[in-house]
């Protein structure tokens, strides 16, 4: 088991990896919209799936891969009312085939963001 750490992704908030990598398999910890540069968090859900969605990129270029690799996404968001705009941006990022992906409404996100997300790649080899 490897950690994966970058300073291109938001310093974990408690007692967790920004990404573990065993063998082939990349598990991404949940990434908040908060720009690891100034740690500004967005506030308006197309800036914050954006900023989400680059830490993410960012964990995964720290461990050899990228979004193309990735097979399973999680999204936990504030409102579902959200759901329309966060595709908007999610495309941006993902081409068909689409990762899996299951997206809920939770009651309450870390440092009250609107959006998280988690993720698993997968290497073609080790």
């Amino acid at each position: 088991m490897k950690e994966i750490k970058t300073t291109n992704a938001p310093s974990a908030i408690g007692p967790y990896s920004q990404g573990i990598q065993s063998e082939n398999t990349i598990f991404v910890s949940g990434q908040l919209p908060i720009c690891p540069s100034t740690n500004k968090i967005e506030n308006e859900i197309k800036a914050a799936t954006n900023q989400m969605l680059k830490n993410m990129k960012a964990v995964l270029n720290e461990s050899g891969a990228d979004l193309s690799n990735v097979v399973k996404v999680t999204i936990f968001m504030s409102d579902l009312e959200m759901f329309t705009e966060t595709n908007d941006v999610y495309k941006t990022y993902f081409t068909a085939p689409y990762p899996a992906r299951s997206c809920v409404q939770v009651a309450r996100l870390p440092k009250d963001v609107l959006i998280e997300a988690e993720c698993i790649a997968v290497l073609s080899r080790v």
